[in-house]
């Protein structure tokens, strides 16, 4: 069965009221309305299908729940090379914040060394989801074991007036202030990043149960 009908038999009208008030940024009707878990359950099944290969040749797709079952699919890929490959296909098809969040390569875990240098490229592309998805991989995969104090000038060499790619960055930094307090207060505290993701950093950080009391009261002074 096509993956288009597999997805409309998981259809819930009233998640894709829910979904669409998410994801402003696309238009209602090309939203199906599956729930995630549906949708999680459906790409690990659908990954088995030969049909699967077919549909990931089948860009652009007309509905974002296509894109999240083709991010899901590209997930799936137990082949780095192959995997790294799915993956720059479909970026440049990516145009929504969900969309960019939900895939996570499983196989990347395996090949960080490869990975930074993926990252470091797809951080500097001027394409907001690509951008978004490199720094995303950044906080994903290396702000714990594989951690180096280099590493967080990725996300501030990027000067973008995007929503979506100055919410990552924020996002990244609150994280790595969780993780490596450290080595990522400095960012904070020398005013590296713009006005507006520079507060929105501490205020994700403050939002945070991993950051201390003590510490959420020194970002509060930082703000600017």
């Amino acid at each position: 069965m096509k993956a288009q009908d597999l997805l409309f038999e998981l259809q819930d009208k009233g998640y894709r009221e829910f979904q669409s008030k998410l994801v402003p940024t696309i238009p209602k009707e090309t939203i199906i309305g599956v729930r995630t878990p549906d949708m999680r359950k459906l790409a690990k099944a659908y990954a088995k299908d030969p049909e699967s290969a077919e549909f990931l040749k089948q860009l652009p797709h007309r509905y974002y729940d296509e894109n999240m079952l083709h991010g899901m699919l590209v997930a799936e890929i137990k082949d780095y090379d192959t995997c790294v490959k799915e993956t720059e296909k479909f970026l440049p098809y990516v145009d929504n914040w969900a969309v960019c969040d939900i895939f996570s390569p499983k196989v990347f875990q395996k090949h960080k060394e490869a990975l930074i240098d993926k990252i470091r490229e797809w951080s500097a592309s001027e394409a907001t989801y690509t951008c978004r998805f490199g720094i995303e991989m950044l906080m994903t995969y290396f702000l714990d074991a594989d951690f180096r104090p280099e590493y967080l000038e990725i996300p501030a060499a990027v000067h973008s007036e995007e929503y979506y790619v100055r919410m990552m960055i924020a996002w990244f930094y609150a994280t790595a202030l969780a993780k490596q307090w450290d080595a990522a207060i400095s960012y904070i505290e020398e005013k590296r990043l713009d006005p507006w993701t520079h507060n929105k950093t501490i205020q994700k950080a403050r939002e945070s149960y991993r950051i201390t009391p003590e510490q959420k009261e020194y970002l509060k002074t930082l703000k600017v």
